[in-house]
């Protein structure tokens, strides 16, 4: 999945669903509009999702770090 920024950079988002999980939903549709914070979709049981982002964007976490959806900034686009 990827989202396009309003400042034209794009980010991808990639739900990876485990053994045990096997179940990747989504809220969201192709074209649709969304807004910092809100929730595009789950995996049943858990598992990760990889996040791409542009180059020189400011990553605020490191390596090991625990994260939270909706409660971790990841980063700062520039």
């Amino acid at each position: 999945m990827v989202v396009r920024h309003s400042s034209g950079k794009e980010v991808l988002f990639r739900q990876i669903a485990g053994a045990v999980a096997r179940r990747i939903c989504y809220y969201i549709r192709p074209e649709q509009q969304v807004t910092t914070g809100e929730e595009f979709g789950f995996i049943k049981f858990g598992s990760r999702i990889d996040v791409f982002v542009p180059v020189g964007t400011k990553i605020n976490v490191n390596l090991g770090d625990v994260v939270k959806g909706k409660l971790t900034k990841l980063g700062e686009l520039n």
